[in-house]
């Protein structure tokens, strides 16, 4: 915490696990301080020994916290569950709150990480779209037809909820990686219900202090 006794949120503009933990403090109002660590810059920010000590998973994000530091991004989310209530993110009743847990692992666990910076080094840059494309269609087959089941004006009925955390920012993954959302309508409409909303808004990666002029809203 600083001395001002504000969280403080290790945050990638781009980051899609970064974004995630933005729209659930704006949503909560919880005011926070942004320390950007840029994970292009000077090979990877999140690889110094300083963040090390931070997050060992070298990874974004990290959330400074009531004395505590908290990597994860689901970990943060449900931590601000329990501790700032309101608005509920997760829903009272088991079987939804069943739900909104497989949506959200089903996209941090089984579609962001198959596409995430360090796995695309791995699969050497002429293959990078390709293997992204690949794995986020795939994840989005499941994930199209789970919400059919599930979703009212989002993910899971018509109350936010940390599984409309996650899928945002993995739309916008999808786009950035040129995919064809047209196989995906429920996905589609609910992703731009969602965007309309001021906490993901103001959370979006074109408004962050660490967003390069250029892709600036």
């Amino acid at each position: 915490m600083t001395e001002s006794g504000k969280p403080i949120l290790y945050s990638y503009f781009r980051s899609s696990c970064s974004w995630r933990v933005r729209i659930a403090l704006a949503l909560k109002s919880i005011d926070y301080e942004t320390v950007p660590i840029n994970l292009i810059k000077d090979g990877g920010q999140q690889f110094s020994e300083e963040f090390q000590a931070l997050n060992p998973m070298q990874q974004v994000p990290a959330l400074k916290i009531d004395g505590i530091t908290i990597g994860q991004s689901l970990a943060i989310i449900e931590y601000l569950e329990e501790t700032r209530p309101t608005p509920r993110l997760l829903p009272q009743d088991p079987k939804r709150r069943a739900q909104v847990r497989v949506i959200s692992d089903v996209i941090a666990s089984g579609i962001q990480p198959l596409q995430n910076l360090s796995v695309l080094k791995q699969v050497g840059q002429e293959n990078q779209l390709t293997w992204a494309q690949k794995v986020i269609h795939s994840g989005f087959n499941a994930l199209e037809q789970i919400l059919r089941s599930t979703a009212g004006k989002y993910c899971v009925g018509d109350e936010v909820s940390m599984a409309d955390l996650c899928l945002v920012p993995q739309v916008a993954n999808a786009e950035r990686f040129k995919v064809d959302l047209t196989p995906y309508p429920t996905i589609s409409r609910i992703n731009k219900t969602l965007l309309a909303l001021e906490a993901f808004q103001v959370s979006h990666p074109c408004r962050q202090p660490d967003t390069p002029p250029e892709l600036r809203a």
